[in-house]
């Protein structure tokens, strides 16, 4: 195995520490046979490093944390010209940055870019970039195409979502207590509503907005929602707004599920006039951002009973604060932002990473290159 600061060349093991990063542990080798290979969005695909026709392709670096050898010999074949340095800290990746025409996301400081004259690809191991939005070095500058992960974590965090929202329209919490009890049903145990026939409205119909709404179409309810793009909308959504026509469709909802990055535009995008404008009972699902929901303004809309509910896999700050009101509501289902772990996350991950280093290589335009000015 290679140790820390040695060279590797022909192979990279992303998905071990982008898991560490989004999931705060070590994750197996990708399954012997992968998802489909069309994973990622080509929308404003730019290339990294320009490759010379008819010559020699030259060596690019990668700094990179831990590798495994199963996962180097399946990634040789990818990018044979690519070599990958591991460094197992922060210090480390700026020791190497000079040399380096890529770097993992964790390492991507201001002060790690400044000393990486030959840096041209940050890829981020998540779907949003709110953490480099403050990063003027990453951001401002057009010599560094910067990745992410999304349309990765969309079919997991969907079924998520829609678990979430089940465990409150089915009063599942109640049934839970009985089984823990013994007690075969109870008056409380009683009560629920069916989804089919209610509208979703999915605010950000971008890779996991879009799985959600397939997956509310599935239950039989109605599916509006918004985005910034032009993009021809799926045949399971019945229409589709821009950001400006949020107050005027969030009346429309029974379930408001927020899909949306987190940028300048949308932090605090639901706040006291957001949800007075959404229909009294109406469930509120956030699989994003905690930022993007004002946390007070949610506790008011709550307590005075216009909200039914709500789902957080993330929370306003975050982690939680144990003695926040909150925890103790019986209406509100808290995850620790863990909407996006699962088998099939790591699979996805795989296959986009391999993909986008194999374009990397070949001089090819990367996928799910981010828009800077538009934050993500």
């Amino acid at each position: 195995m290679p140790t820390n600061g040695t060279t590797v060349s022909r192979g990279f093991a992303l998905l071990a520490c982008l898991a560490s990063l989004a999931l705060g542990q070590p994750v197996a080798p990708p399954a012997a046979q992968p998802l489909a290979t069309d994973i990622g969005s080509a929308d404003g695909a730019r290339i990294a490093y320009p490759m010379p026709a008819g010559a020699e392709r030259p060596t690019l670096r990668f700094v990179t944390g831990r590798m495994s050898e199963a996962q180097l010999a399946e990634l040789a074949e990818a990018a044979p010209n690519v070599e990958f340095v591991i460094a197992a800290s922060g210090e480390e990746a700026m020791r190497l940055a000079p040399t380096a025409h890529a770097i993992d996301g964790r390492f991507a400081t201001p002060e790690l870019i400044a000393a990486a004259p030959n840096l041209v690809w940050v890829l981020s191991g998540s779907a949003g970039v709110d953490q480099y939005l403050d990063n003027r070095a990453l951001m401002e500058t057009d010599r560094i195409v910067l990745t992410n992960m999304r349309a990765v974590h969309g079919p997991a965090i969907a079924d998520h979502a829609m678990a979430m929202l089940l465990t409150l329209t089915r009063n599942i919490p109640a049934h839970l207590r009985n089984q823990r009890d013994h007690r075969w049903g109870s008056p409380d145990a009683r009560t629920g509503i069916a989804l089919q026939g209610r509208t979703m409205f999915v605010v950000g119909l971008g890779g996991i907005g879009t799985e959600i709404a397939q997956r509310a179409h599935g239950f039989g309810m109605r599916v509006i929602g918004s985005r910034r793009s032009d993009k021809p909308n799926p045949d399971f959504i019945e229409r589709v707004g821009k950001p400006e026509d949020l107050l005027s469709m969030l009346p429309e909802a029974d379930v408001v599920a927020v899909a949306v990055p987190l940028t300048p535009e949308t932090e605090g995008m639901f706040d006291e006039r957001a949800f007075g404008a959404m229909k009294e009972g109406a469930y509120l699902i956030n699989i994003a951002r905690g930022p993007i929901v004002k946390t007070d303004a949610l506790l008011a809309a709550l307590e005075s009973g216009h909200l039914a509910g709500a789902c957080l896999d993330v929370t306003d700050p975050e982690p939680l604060p144990a003695d926040s009101p909150l925890w103790d509501r019986p209406d509100v289902v808290i995850t620790p932002h863990s909407a996006s772990v699962a088998e099939l996350t790591n699979e996805r991950r795989w296959v986009l990473f391999k993909e986008n280093i194999r374009r990397f290589g070949a001089g090819e335009p990367l996928l799910n290159t981010v828009d800077k000015a538009a934050g993500y």
